[in-house]
């Protein structure tokens, strides 16, 4: 088995440091994505809606609903 180069662990370590910051980027960039096809989706871009209330709902209720 050959020896390591001399620096190995430090070009390790940086290419490790380059990846997890493309991997972030690459999530800031889809988390930016998602929220504006959310505000694109919604007439009401600023104001989120809350659950559904009980009332209203047309779904039957689930098991253990008594």
């Amino acid at each position: 088995m050959a020896p390591r180069p001399p620096n190995y662990n430090q070009a390790r370590g940086d290419r490790n440091r380059a990846k997890e910051q493309k991997k972030q980027e690459r999530l800031r960039r889809r988390e930016e994505d998602a929220l504006r096809r959310k505000a694109d989706r919604s007439p009401d871009a600023g104001e989120e809606t809350g659950p559904p209330e009980e009332a209203g709902s047309d779904r039957p209720p689930g098991p253990g609903a008594d």
